[in-house]
């Protein structure tokens, strides 16, 4: 057979072993993805499991008693004992002054100090409220504007005990020279009974948990606020 009649029938030949090994390494780099995913998807669901437990380990399950002190006092809003508590603390000399932060902006602190109508003077001299926040982000926000006004360089935090880790980790974010003293408070229903035994309390513990996560990440993605005194600075440095 003349020659340039074979080398067509060589080429085919070729063209015919060379698709088999692109196949096969096609089918190699999805085997490898697939595992890829199969090993993230499971190192995640077990980031989340060990991350579980170490926020039941994080969140407080007995009383704080009540002999800390701190400069001021922030109590977030969400359930009338954790303004007693803090309104309390004030009264004891555990703070100077005290901030309720996520106030409904229509309620005014008369409606507030019937909560506590043995210190119902203090609302009058001692106690701010703050009507910005809708959000834990929210109040930390407004926690750091009241402390900066203030000047103080340490605070009282009280909220209820499955919240108190997504809050100390929003106050850190926005005030990380403030000293955060961690004041949380139990219901009956926390100090009679564990919370998976009540589907209520464990939807509330796995939300919280969740909602923590996602704090976390945000903030190790968003930078640090700056305090509006080192931004002043700043503006008005000369040169």
């Amino acid at each position: 057979m003349p020659d340039g009649e074979a080398k067509p029938a060589d080429g085919a030949s070729g063209a015919k072993r060379a698709a088999p090994v692109r196949t096969g390494a096609l089918a190699r780099a999805v085997a490898i993805m697939h595992h890829g995913i199969l090993l993230g998807f499971v190192g995640a669901v077990l980031a989340l499991g060990l991350g579980f437990l170490w926020f039941l380990h994080r969140v407080p399950t007995e009383e704080t008693p009540a002999d800390r002190s701190a400069e001021g006092i922030v109590v977030l809003t969400g359930g009338a004992l954790r303004i007693n508590d803090a309104v309390e603390l004030l009264a004891a000399g555990r703070g100077r002054r005290l901030l309720i932060t996520g106030v409904n902006p229509i309620t005014h602190s008369s409606e507030l100090a019937r909560l506590t109508p043995r210190y119902r003077a203090l609302f009058g001299c001692c106690i701010d409220l703050g009507h910005t926040a809708q959000n834990t982000i929210g109040n930390a926000v407004e926690t750091r504007r009241w402390t900066r006004t203030r000047g103080f360089h340490s605070l009282l935090v009280v909220t209820s005990a499955y919240h108190m880790p997504r809050a100390i980790a929003e106050l850190s974010h926005e005030l990380p020279d403030v000293a955060l003293i961690e004041f949380p408070v139990l219901t009956e229903r926390q100090r009679a009974e564990p919370w998976w035994s009540n589907g209520a309390t464990a939807r509330l513990v796995i939300s919280e948990y969740l909602k923590f996560v996602v704090a976390v990440v945000r903030i190790h993605v968003l930078p640090a606020h700056e305090g509006e005194g080192e931004m002043a600075r700043r503006c008005c440095a000369p040169g």
